[in-house]
């Protein structure tokens, strides 16, 4: 596949990773290893419980300039009903959920901890729940990853630019999704066995396997389709969403990771975190604001 100047400064591909319990950390040793060798940055959604009872293993691995860490809430409970996983908790619950996490990240990661990657994810993100909106406003994050899934709860997540949540009267606050797969779910390590759970007709029928992946190759040639699309289309970016302990079941050695980023590096997409990614889009937002300000 050809690119041209334009495309690779254009399109960002960010690693990102839900990491969500204690199977996660030897997962991280081997990943944050990969990333170092390869010289590769990644954002790291981390539930605040994990961190907190485990800093002593965590911190050493994530404590590197290559990497952002940001919130998975504090212990991986809904902030919004999912129908797979369960309906949302009380507004009070979200509070604690929301504030104690970013506390935590910041008091024992020592930096700003940016944005909130709320658990499981939905397929509006929070549009149109300008309550829980507020209360991530005002714990102070800047953005949120919480478009995880596709129309009606339909995998895989199409590829869909960053935005604000301005018609929810927070247009400071954006959100930047993911794409693809959440990969624990292609090769069933969740043990739910198949599902209904693609559309039909799929927008993206190359991208939807006919059997659980069974190689980190499989896995990667789905990567391969959301990475070329994102960038023939110019997007601002590619990501996914990966779980560290499903990856280490999976593939223990994260061939999938080399493959991918080497791709990724053969393409020239630029490597990214989902804080430059938020960083690239206010800045853009402050510069249309003065420019029709002055108009």
């Amino acid at each position: 596949m050809k690119t041209d100047e334009s495309n690779t400064k254009k399109t960002r591909y960010i690693a990102a990773y839900d990491t969500e319990d204690f199977k996660c950390i030897a997962a991280c040793k081997v990943i944050t290893d990969v990333h170092k060798k390869l010289n590769v940055p990644a954002t790291f959604f981390v539930v605040g419980k994990l961190l907190e009872e485990n800093y002593k293993e965590l911190k050493p691995l994530l404590n590197d300039p290559l990497f952002e860490i940001a919130s998975h809430t504090y212990s991986h409970r809904a902030l919004r009903d999912n129908i797979f996983c369960g309906p949302e908790i009380s507004d009070e619950d979200k509070i604690f959920e929301i504030n104690r996490s970013k506390q935590i990240i910041e008091n024992i990661m020592e930096r700003p901890c940016l944005g909130l990657r709320p658990a499981f994810g939905f397929d509006e993100g929070f549009r149109g729940k300008p309550d829980t909106l507020r209360i991530i406003r005002e714990a102070g994050y800047s953005y949120t990853s919480s478009l995880l899934w596709g129309p009606d709860f339909s995998l895989p997540a199409l590829l869909t630019e960053p935005f604000t949540y301005e018609k929810d009267g927070f247009p400071g606050l954006w959100e930047l999704p993911s794409h693809g797969w959440h990969e624990n779910l292609l090769k069933d390590n969740n043990e739910w066995g198949p599902r209904r759970i693609t559309l039909w007709p799929s927008p993206i029928p190359e991208a939807i396997p006919l059997a659980f992946l069974k190689t980190p190759e499989d896995e990667f040639n789905v990567n391969k389709v959301f990475i070329e699309k994102a960038l023939k289309q110019e997007m601002a970016f590619s990501s996914f969403v990966w779980h560290p302990w499903s990856l280490y079941k999976f593939d223990p050695g994260m061939e999938m990771l080399e493959l991918t980023f080497a791709h990724v590096k053969k393409l020239g997409l630029k490597l990214s975190t989902y804080a430059d990614l938020y960083h690239e889009c206010s800045n853009r937002q402050e510069t249309i604001n003065i420019y029709f300000t002055k108009r």
